[in-house]
């Protein structure tokens, strides 16, 4: 192997906290541009509009084989009754790793208000999603002999849910969710790290606005734990809103840490660091449209490229109810 390929080796594999390989969908900052049902799957159906979202995501501009991630999520309720059903299907590229998944969801929201009008709503949430999972050694082929190398293009497909519920409360908001429930072999089915995907996420948040305003700000927190790895982190989050007559103009902002932290040598010291990204974002509602942009910093002393992360978003509503909660609730609203 040439020494251009074992610095890339060495790289991403130091880098493992800071992408997503071979983990499910990976969770960056997609659900604040108004897609909470890619990462709770109860969710599915809980707003007043069927939505429609389609994401594309670019890390590290100008580098060969650099991660990048589409989405596409679909999520209604079933007509006048209370349940509601979803579908997600992505590709996720990571170097010589790629994965690509589709999973179906179906969710169940329970109102305990008197009417639409006041929002008091608990739902639940179950995904069942397939998984291929590819790993591409055919570039290693004119390289020197290594048994554990076979040179081709190795694959595996398994199936994983999740589970979760949420709470929505006027203005008040809570999601739980369980992701990857069950052991997944994928490729490296050796490692016990690469079976067990579990990864736990809470988050919760609060609209404010005087009544009769244009402008309305939203604060959240995300916190997720993966269990196979015992790696932990959070984000804190700060949107604010503005009705326009076409629509409504929103932005952010969004600051991701890492409570576990890798080591590197300096000169002569060692010095440790933790994941940190800065991710302001900007987004759109024309009509029925919505279209957003996310720009994600990584505020590391030692990073892999300092191109940044780009992600767009486009997003469609349709079959909308009628009536409108009095609160505000972006998410359900």
């Amino acid at each position: 192997m040439n020494l251009k390929k074992l610095s890339l080796l060495a790289v991403v594999l130091f880098c493992t906290q800071f992408v997503n390989a071979q983990e499910g969908l990976p969770i960056y900052t997609d659900y604040l541009t108004d897609n909470y049902y890619l990462i709770h799957p109860s969710m599915a159906g809980a707003a007043t509009c069927a939505k429609l979202r389609v994401t594309g995501r670019q890390q590290w501009f100008g580098q060969e084989d650099a991660p990048q991630l589409a989405t596409v999520s679909v999520n209604s309720r079933i007509g006048e009754t209370q349940s509601g059903i979803g579908a997600i299907v992505y590709s996720d590229k990571n170097g010589y790793h790629s994965q690509n998944g589709i999973y179906l969801t179906y969710a169940h929201h329970l109102m305990f208000s008197r009417n639409e009008i006041d929002l008091n709503q608990l739902s639940f949430g179950l995904s069942i999603g397939m998984i291929q999972y590819k790993l591409d050694e055919t570039a290693f082929l004119n390289e020197p002999f290594d048994p554990i190398i076979a040179g081709i293009e190795q694959s595996s497909t398994n199936f994983n849910m999740d589970f979760g519920f949420s709470y929505n409360l006027y203005n008040f908001y809570a999601h739980a969710t369980v992701k990857n429930v069950l052991n997944n072999k994928g490729i490296n089915n050796d490692i016990h790290v690469t079976s067990n995907l579990r990864r736990y996420l809470l988050s919760a948040g609060y609209g404010f606005g005087k009544f009769g305003s244009d402008w309305s700000y939203e604060p959240s927190i995300l916190f997720q734990y993966k269990d196979g790895t015992k790696e932990a982190s959070f984000d804190i989050n700060l949107k604010a809103y503005k009705k326009m007559e076409f629509g409504k103009l929103w932005g952010g902002l969004s600051y991701r840490r890492s409570l576990d932290g890798a080591e590197y040598i300096d000169g002569t010291s060692i010095n440790s660091q933790k994941l940190q990204y800065i991710s302001p974002i900007l987004g759109l509602d024309y009509n029925n449209f919505m279209v957003a942009y996310t720009y994600a910093y990584q505020a590391n002393s030692v990073v892999f490229n300092n191109a940044g992360f780009h992600q767009i978003t486009l997003g469609l509503n349709f079959n909308c109810r009628k009536e409108k909660y009095h609160c505000n609730c972006p998410a359900v609203n």
